[in-house]
């Protein structure tokens, strides 16, 4: 029986996801794709506000576990094998972090490649430690890009630069990846855990079902029109205003106090 291939814990609300397959740099290998579909759902369920995604040891993710693939090649005879199934699975798990209901935090360290990228793309804020290097490789092993690089680079750099970064497969450090919005921000490597877990408490504290409803809006926005999009936001707006946490947050202003929000509405 093969050991874990994730790490995870919640503690004051806060679930820390920890991918724990340092010997391959965090290789996707289908159990790993597995067990972070599994645990995306754990943390959901067992009532997280926030949850973190992290590498173990000197990378966040390196893609695609090629050696699984060519194993995969050589058992079923045919190249494509691992590209059905298991890549199924890894697109079922991006589009579970971006469907869930609460904010994820990526805290990028060291190699972010391929699938890896989109994997921390697929995250609401991503915050790279200045050690961290992306690529979109798929191109230098003639493969075409998975797990919507093509839907976030576009939406998060522009076109050219997707095309630039797609198309090339070359390396973006950290400094050149916070300059062109590839990041929220770089921090020095030894703080990464530190700020990501200071940020996921700050987003913790707010209000649960305003941060649903923000994720709702922001998925919404690339389809809708400017009408559609305000007709959103008041339908939005009218079930905030219905929750206690907006009557708890204009008392606590009139009072001159923090808010607590517990709510989940």
């Amino acid at each position: 029986m093969n050991a874990p291939a994730v790490i995870y814990s919640i503690a004051d609300e806060v679930a820390t996801i920890e991918m724990d397959r340092a010997d391959t740099l965090n290789a996707l290998s289908l159990q790993l794709v597995t067990e972070l579909g599994t645990t995306v759902k754990k943390a959901v369920n067992d009532g997280a506000r926030v949850a973190i995604l992290k590498g173990r040891g000197r990378a966040f993710c390196s893609g695609g576990d090629l050696r699984e693939m060519r194993s995969m090649w050589e058992r079923e005879g045919r190249i494509e094998a691992f590209l059905e199934e298991p890549l199924r699975r890894l697109h079922d798990l991006i589009a579970s972090i971006r469907e869930a209901p609460i904010p994820f935090i990526a805290a990028v360290n060291g190699v972010c490649a391929g699938a890896g990228t989109n994997l921390a793309l697929a995250c609401d804020i991503v915050i790279a430690a200045d050690n961290a290097a992306f690529s979109e490789g798929f191109v230098k092993i003639g493969l075409s890009p998975d797990c919507g690089g093509t839907y976030f680079l576009p939406r998060i750099v522009g076109e050219k630069l997707a095309a630039e970064m797609l198309m090339t497969g070359d390396e973006v450090n950290a400094e050149r990846a916070e300059r062109i919005g590839l990041v929220n921000f770089v921090v020095p490597a030894d703080e990464l855990e530190l700020r990501a877990e200071q940020l996921a408490q700050k987003l913790a504290e707010r209000p649960a079902g305003v941060l649903r409803r923000i994720k709702r809006m922001l998925a919404a926005s690339g389809g809708n029109d400017l009408r559609e999009q305000l007709e959103l936001e008041h339908e939005c707006q009218l079930e905030s205003g219905r929750s206690v946490d907006f009557k708890e947050g204009v008392a606590a202003f009139m009072e001159k106090r923090k808010p607590v929000f517990l709510s989940r509405d």
